[in-house]
């Protein structure tokens, strides 16, 4: 399911989308006599290329996502955890470690160890699953973090986690009634928040990795269509199927269990 849920997702993403959609427009051109269709299909196919790697029309979308949480602030509380979520990583020992972590990766690491750091004795969760290779994603952190002087003592690895419910879930049997912050992408923060809150937990947020920005102001920049904008396209599509696939997956949970509940009452 996980493997399929992957493969699915990255092929709604919106440049494979456009793109299929464009060789649909093609082969209509080329196979059929639906010349017009497939000329318009393909016209269509390029203006949204266009459009997803626009910034005005990127930013848009994902500042809303991103900027429903704030920077993390120090609390009056004491802090027991600062979990950090998985992100990619590769293995190459040729370049270092800083390189090995995806950006996304290491930005949540830095920002977990700068919160870490506000509270002396907190440990630091590292969670990941290896996604094919021979290290996992936590340790791949746990690598990083212990280069940039973190105590191995205050390092907790969560090897198996393959996706933010089953990182919850870890942390939930883990951290229990101890208090926590969940460090993660600001556009990847509702959904995670709505996992650990399911799993029982109330961490603080501390997003990071923020992509969309207002203040773009030189009109080569803004108004040219750039990779760094087609990214703030597809993060905003991304977070947005998961949260259909998470509200979609919980109604089918609880549908589930009414049913098993009202069965035996029925039989009655």
């Amino acid at each position: 399911m996980f493997e399929l849920k992957k493969v699915v997702s990255s092929l709604l993403m919106p440049l494979p989308a456009m793109l299929i959609i464009g060789l649909l427009g093609l082969m209509l051109i080329m196979f059929t006599r639906n010349q017009k269709t497939g000329c318009f299909i393909v016209l269509f196919s390029f203006i949204g290329m266009f459009l997803i790697a626009f910034q005005p029309v990127s930013s848009r979308l994902l500042m809303p996502l991103e900027r429903q949480y704030s920077a993390f602030f120090p609390v009056d509380e004491s802090i027991d955890y600062v979990m950090v979520l998985g992100s990619g990583h590769v293995v190459d020992d040729k370049i270092p470690p800083t390189s090995e972590l995806s950006r996304t990766g290491l930005m949540r690491l830095t920002e977990g160890i700068r919160v870490m750091r506000i509270y002396p004795g907190s440990k630091l969760i590292l969670s990941g699953y290896s996604g094919g290779s021979d290290t996992s994603n936590a340790r791949m952190m746990a690598k990083v973090a212990l280069a940039l002087g973190v105590s191995k003592s205050d390092i907790i690895l969560l090897e198996t986690a393959k996706d933010t419910w089953e990182e919850a879930r870890q942390a939930a049997a883990f951290v229990k009634h101890k208090k926590m912050v969940v460090v993660t992408s600001a556009s990847h923060m509702k959904r995670a928040l709505n996992e650990f809150h399911s799993a029982g937990l109330k961490p603080y947020p501390a997003p990071t990795n923020y992509l969309a920005h207002d203040n773009v102001t030189e009109p080569w920049s803004k108004y040219t269509p750039k990779a760094v904008y087609l990214e703030q396209t597809e993060r905003y599509w991304h977070e947005t199927l998961g949260i259909l696939w998470q509200k979609l997956r919980d109604w089918a949970s609880e549908y589930e269990e009414q049913h098993i509940i009202e069965a035996p009452e029925s039989q009655l």
